[in-house]
C-alpha cells in the first residue's frame, strides 16, 4: 500500500503535518519519541482497544504533554485553549500559560515545592525550561514513558490514574546513575470544552516518590556530574 510519506507518530498529534509547518518548537523542529513510544511498548501495563475512552485519553494527554514541553509559542497548541487554560498542582492556586512559563515550565511546572531550600533534592527555582529539560533527559535517556492506568470518567471532566516511568540511565544532580526502574504514579483532571480543547488541568502527585529514586546512586565529584549533565539530545517524555 502507498503512503503519504508524512511522517507521523502513533500516539501523538499536532506533530507533524501542515497544519504545523510554522509552529515554533523549542530545539529547532520536532521532537523524536521514537525511543520514548518503545519503552512504552515494553514496559506499559495496559494495552487498552484502538477507539476506546483509555486509549483516546492516554494519546490526549501524550499530546498535550508534548505541546507543553515543545512548543514555545501559546498560538501553536491545539490540544489547549491558551485564552481560558489553566493549570494546578496538588491543590494550588490555579495559574495561567504565561503564569506556567515564570515558573519555568517543563519539569518545574511539576516539581513546585514548599519545603525549604535546604531539603530540596532539585530546586524548581533555580532551574530554567532548558537546564530542567537537558537535567530529565541525561538521567532517562530513553525517556519518560507515560500510560494511563484507569479512566474513572469521561468528558467533559476526564478523571484518571496515570504512571510514568524510566530507567535511570544517566545521572542527576550529583548523583551516580543507578540503571534502575523509577516510576511516578499519580492522578489528574482534564477539563474539555464542547472542542475537546483542554481548558483546566489538575494533577496530584508526590514528587518525593521520583526524586527519591534518583538520589540513591553514588554521589559523583563536581568535574564529573558537570561533564555528564552537557548531553546535547533532548529526547521526549511522556
Amino acid at each position: 500500500m502507498a503512503t503519504s510519506g508524512v511522517r507521523e507518530d502513533k500516539y501523538r498529534t499536532f506533530l507533524y503535518g501542515e497544519g504545523e509547518k510554522n509552529t515554533k518548537w523549542r530545539y529547532g523542529s520536532p521532537p523524536n519519541y521514537d525511543d520514548v513510544n518503545k519503552l512504552f511498548e515494553e514496559g506499559r501495563t495496559k494495552v487498552w482497544p484502538s477507539g476506546s475512552l483509555e486509549e483516546k485519553v492516554q494519546n490526549l494527554v501524550k499530546t498535550w504533554e508534548m505541546e507543553m514541553f515543545h512548543k514555545t509559542c501559546f498560538d501553536d497548541y491545539k490540544s489547549v485553549d491558551p485564552k481560558n487554560y489553566t493549570f494546578s498542582l496538588n491543590g494550588r492556586k490555579p495559574v495561567t500559560l504565561e503564569e506556567t512559563r515564570k515558573l519555568g515550565g517543563g519539569y518545574n511546572t511539576f516539581l513546585q515545592t514548599t519545603l525549604p531550600e535546604k531539603f530540596r533534592a532539585y530546586n524548581p527555582d533555580e532551574e530554567t525550561v532548558d537546564s530542567a529539560q537537558v537535567a530529565f533527559t541525561t538521567v532517562f535517556p530513553r525517556g519518560f514513558a507515560l500510560e494511563v492506568l484507569q479512566v474513572y470518567s469521561g468528558p467533559p471532566v476526564i478523571v484518571y490514574k496515570f504512571r510514568h516511568w524510566g530507567y535511570m540511565e544517566g545521572p542527576f544532580k550529583g548523583h551516580a546513575a543507578t540503571g534502575e526502574l523509577v516510576e511516578l504514579y499519580g492522578m489528574s483532571i482534564f477539563e474539555v470544552d464542547e472542542h475537546m480543547k483542554v481548558v483546566k488541568v489538575e494533577f496530584f502527585i508526590d514528587r518525593g516518590e521520583l526524586l527519591g529514586g534518583l538520589m540513591k546512586g553514588a554521589t559523583l565529584d563536581g568535574s564529573t556530574a558537570e561533564a555528564a549533565s552537557t548531553c546535547p539530545f533532548l529526547r521526549g517524555t511522556g
